[in-house]
């Protein structure tokens, strides 16, 4: 058996299919690139169809039993989850980790199934941005040093959150990040999903919030060392930054939909209300498919449909 990449997922399958299933995993690793977190997901939305073929059926599924599946049986599966109250868009992401597998078993000679290929996935609902005002936006920025009483935890957030608004970050990217990263000139590079790097501007105010941060830094400055720290002097936790902002809305009353990724929300609003073009502002988010970034206009349409709406003379009277 080979030394697994999802230790702590169990495959209902035959020791065959588990070793197929383990090199699929190490091709997603090797040739996609794909993050371990990611790999887990495939893994866990196939384990999910295994342990239902395993029921559904009756016995333990093997390599055969995937290759003589039929529509049918796929629309079990599905049926199956949608009484579990399981979400459209959680469906869809499951038929599009099967369909990888599938796709892969045929491209490495393990055997075609083109039943997988009749089925369609649960359309998910689609998911509208919710953005802050720029005012909240800034607010939340200049207002993270008023939580904490040593100088440098409010530093440290002002500056995360300069970077999640000022650069369109994602949280975990800004948390990934180290000593070794500072940005010496008007850009920075960045790793984001599937390991894609990509290189966004540093507008003046975010060099300054990291600066700030680093004046009173509290760790020696090896290059490896953790750029956002939290009192336990290790590499801030992303429960920690979630738990401020919730105080933050409080304190600002901030609408529930304040979280650190509205910020970066934020961020890719901003720029399309200001003229930003779709595809700049792809590149600087890091998306692989326009169509995520085009979810933005329709943010920027129901602004300016309740601006006119609540300005135009005539918005509010009949004919």
């Amino acid at each position: 058996m080979k030394e697994s990449l999802t230790p702590s997922i169990f495959y209902s399958a035959d020791d065959k299919l588990r070793n197929i299933i383990e090199s699929w995993l190490l091709d997603l690793k090797a040739k996609k690139r794909m993050s371990i977190k990611t790999i887990y997901s495939y893994g866990y939305d196939l384990a999910s169809f295994l342990a239902f073929l395993n029921t559904y059926n009756s016995k333990i599924p093997n390599l055969n039993t995937l290759i003589n599946l039929k529509v049918k049986d796929f629309r079990a599966f599905l049926s199956k989850e949608n009484e579990r109250n399981m979400q459209h868009s959680s469906m869809a992401r499951k038929m599009s980790s099967l369909r990888n597998f599938f796709r892969w078993l045929a491209n490495n000679n393990y055997g075609k199934n083109p039943a997988i290929r009749a089925v369609r996935s649960p359309k998910p609902t689609r998911y509208i941005p919710k953005p802050l005002e720029e005012n909240d936006a800034l607010k939340t920025i200049f207002s993270a040093q008023d939580l904490y009483d040593l100088p440098w935890l409010g530093l440290r957030d002002t500056a995360l959150f300069s970077l999640l608004y000022g650069a369109g970050l994602r949280l975990g990217e800004a948390l990934a990040l180290n000593i070794e990263d500072i940005p010496r000139g008007d850009t920075m590079t960045i790793t984001g999903k599937g390991n894609k790097q990509r290189v966004v501007p540093l507008l003046p105010f975010v060099k300054q919030a990291i600066q700030n941060y680093l004046n009173i830094y509290p760790l020696t400055k090896k290059p490896d060392a953790p750029l956002f720290i939290g009192k336990n002097k290790k590499r801030l936790n992303p429960g920690v930054v979630q738990r401020q902002i919730r105080r933050l809305r409080i304190l600002l009353n901030l609408p529930d939909t304040a979280t650190p990724h509205s910020l970066r929300h934020s961020f890719a609003t901003h720029l399309l209300s200001a003229g930003g073009d779709l595809r700049t502002i792809q590149e600087l988010l890091g998306h692989a498919s326009l169509s995520t970034t085009q979810r933005y206009t329709e943010v920027d349409t129901q602004k300016l449909t309740k601006i006119y709406n609540a300005s135009h003379p005539r918005a509010n009277k009949k004919n």
